[in-house]
């Protein structure tokens, strides 16, 4: 019971940090933050992963006995991992939350469906940070 209730409470945070315009990273900012470099980071499972962001915009992700292949782009305002035969990639709104730590939040499975503006509310996937830096990422997300 206690994590539905927990659910419930950071979806409603969520929400209110949505309605006061929480400010995501725009294009710009991702694109600085990103390309050319790599990440290292945790999802809400707990499984930890890396991904390479090419300048070139190819993309390499790998996990404890698993490697993908693909591209990123940047789609209406998302943070979009797409992989070559693996339908676990998506979209997402990305927060800076600390100098190198950056919380990523689902939004879309596709870039079509990215582009095409769907207002699904953002679900906390992930943190990662730039690897060739220390990590300022806490324990628990920001919201």
């Amino acid at each position: 019971m206690k994590t539905i209730a927990g659910a419930v409470c950071a979806l409603a945070a969520l929400a209110r940090l949505a309605e006061a315009g929480e400010p995501w990273m725009d294009e710009a900012a991702m694109t600085a933050a990103f390309a050319g470099k790599t990440l290292q980071g945790n999802y809400a499972s707990g499984k930890t992963f890396s991904e390479i962001y090419k300048a070139d915009g190819a993309i390499e992700y790998h996990e404890k006995g698993v490697e993908f292949h693909g591209h990123w782009s940047l789609q209406a305002g998302t943070f979009c991992t797409i992989y070559h035969g693996d339908p676990k990639g998506g979209c997402y709104s990305v927060r800076q939350v600390s100098e190198n730590c950056y919380e990523f939040y689902f939004v879309a499975r596709t870039e079509a469906e990215a582009a095409a503006g769907d207002p699904k509310r953002p679900l906390w996937t992930a943190r990662a940070a730039v690897s060739d830096r220390d990590a300022t990422c806490t324990d628990r997300p920001s919201v």
